[in-house]
């Protein structure tokens, strides 16, 4: 046997709380005399397992966002209220804020799979029901108020399990492709919901389109029912899980990590990026195409939203095609920067196909920071708090999305919309500059200690 084979059938027999430690992403890759592997293209999809999840979270995705078109626009006719509309964007995202680490918990302990599924029938039967009160022409604003919050609860029970299952399917080397492939079907499904929504609702009318549409759950549910894969099978201390489930556990699972900066700087980013910007600038496109001085709007606002999703979608093929940018604090931090500057720079655009030009590069350099942030999160958390990581993650990055509205929407009332996009852009760069300062001393560049 080679020295080379004999170090090789070594490395392999270390325990995953080896290659897991302080920085996984380096592991014992990052040894003396150990060279890194060539990175690959597309890695997680070499994984049969994740290639048809992959596909059954995007068809999940792709029908979330067609019940978005069908319900919305079916509620704006009968009921004709912006409040109601307010609180569709409300009863979003306030459950990631107020249930993602207690469902983070709920991954921890639990079998993933089950909990999926649980979230895919609740999707099922709110678009279900959609399609019953609408054909029945019985519906109230309470009934859509429950079924909003319905929706969103799955929403936010569905995202730890899903993390964790995918992290069981291709491990810890192939993660960041997982993720970043994950964060581009969910784009995708941005892309095409809408497309496929507006023609089942042509072709079939809302209510058909609405039943068709809880179909399209199924593959993935049918699915976990035929595979291994609970979340749990790499967990090195499975006895060892938090029992933790309160909303006191954000701060308590905060204070257990505080020694690791890397974990610490990406849950911040992912709510200071939301709390100041996140996508509220979405809400307010039709006035930025009108400002635009283009004389379609309604194609304009469609297109400006098209651009964002585009961006992101190619981005993540080319990043995965290239397999570029290792997961590091920093580069998150200097991509999430850039975000900024190119936000800052739309809200100044008086130009439409420039203003067009710079969406795609935020909805770029917004995959890049955020599947990345999600990644490290994912690679440093100790296996029995992963699940609640991920929550308080997520609790962080969409939960304060909630609170976008007031530094860009309540503010744009006051100022314009202009100004307070390109303000609490500004703000968010200031900040994420001291970030980036946080993150580098002591930080994943050197070591995760």
């Amino acid at each position: 046997m080679s020295p080379w084979q004999a170090l090789k059938l070594k490395l392999q027999s270390l325990p995953s709380s080896d290659v897991e430690g302080e920085n996984p992403t380096e592991g014992v890759l990052a040894r003396p005399g150990v060279r890194r592997p060539k990175q690959i293209a597309f890695a997680a999809l070499q994984h049969r397992d994740y290639r048809a999840y992959f596909i059954g979270t995007m068809l999940s995705m792709m029908a979330d966002n067609i019940e978005h078109v069908i319900s919305y626009w079916v509620i704006f006719q009968v009921f004709k209220s912006p409040v109601l509309g307010g609180f569709a964007v409300i009863s979003h995202w306030t459950p990631f804020l107020l249930f993602s680490v207690y469902f983070g918990a709920l991954a921890d302990r639990y079998d993933c799979r089950r909990i999926i599924q649980i979230s895919q029938v609740m999707y099922m039967v709110v678009s279900f029901t959609w399609g019953l009160l609408f054909i029945t022409n019985t519906m109230q604003v309470w009934h859509a108020c429950v079924l909003l919050v319905i929706h969103g609860l799955a929403g936010v029970l569905w995202v730890p399990g899903s993390q964790l299952i995918i992290h069981d399917i291709v491990g810890s080397e192939h993660l960041q492709s997982a993720v970043r492939l994950n964060a581009t079907g969910r784009q995708l499904g941005v892309l095409f919901g809408p497309a496929v929504g507006g023609a089942l609702m042509l072709a079939l009318g809302p209510s058909v389109g609405l039943f068709v549409n809880s179909l399209i759950y199924l593959p993935l549910t049918v699915w976990l029912m035929l595979i291994p894969y609970t979340g749990h099978h790499r967990q090195v201390a499975r006895g060892s899980r938090a029992r933790g489930l309160g909303f006191k556990d954000a701060v308590k699972l905060l204070r257990e990590v505080s020694s690791n900066r890397a974990i610490i700087s990406m849950v911040a980013l992912a709510g200071l990026s939301s709390l100041f910007v996140g996508n509220a600038f979405q809400a307010q496109m039709p006035e930025y195409a009108h400002d635009l001085g283009t004389d379609k709007a309604g194609f304009a606002y469609s297109a400006l939203l098209a651009a964002n999703a585009a961006g992101a979608v190619i981005g993540g093929l080319l990043l995965e095609g290239g397999s570029l940018l290792l997961p590091r604090a920093s580069t998150a931090v200097i991509a999430a920067g850039l975000w900024c500057v190119t936000i800052v720079a739309f809200a100044a655009a008086t130009s439409y196909p420039l203003a067009l030009f710079l969406l795609f590069l935020a909805g770029f350099f917004n995959l890049t920071f955020s599947s990345m942030a999600q990644t490290l999160v994912q690679l440093l958390a100790p296996s029995q708090l992963r699940g609640r990581l991920i929550g308080l993650f997520n609790m962080s990055g969409n939960g304060l999305r909630a609170f976008s509205g007031v530094t860009v929407g309540v503010l744009g009332g006051l100022i314009g919309v202009h100004w307070s996009l390109g303000l609490s852009a500004a703000a968010l760069l200031a900040v994420t500059i001291a970030l980036l300062a946080f993150a580098l001393p002591g930080g994943e560049d050197r070591s995760f200690g």
